[in-house]
């Protein structure tokens, strides 16, 4: 499945639903989408992972940035995560900077 990234923003709150594949080749198009979000200036940011299948290193770069980009009043949600995912996030223990959750 190719990438794809969409975000929307409403009352305050930004979401970016990821599907797909997210390595270093489409992580350009993520950051995009955490830089609006930022720009925003919302007070949470959701991030819909239920149908990424797969995340590289540069995807955990990229969630990396948008904790820092967002800055640490926003609370940052991540929402079904597959167990690929979830592994990555658990490995690095990113898991324990955020919110993750199996439905929103």
């Amino acid at each position: 499945m190719a990438f794809s990234a969409t975000l929307e923003i409403v009352d305050g709150e930004a979401r970016i639903t990821l599907a797909g594949e997210l390595d270093a080749s489409v992580a350009p198009a993520f950051r995009e989408k955490v830089e609006a979000a930022a720009a925003a200036h919302v007070g949470k940011l959701v991030i819909v992972m239920a149908e990424l299948t797969y995340m590289a290193s540069a995807g955990l770069r990229g969630l990396i940035f948008a904790k820092q980009k967002m800055g640490g009043a926003v609370e940052i949600v991540l929402v079904g995560l597959q167990e690929g995912v979830r592994e990555t996030l658990e490995m690095t223990g990113f898991q324990h900077s955020v919110t993750v959750v199996d439905a929103y």
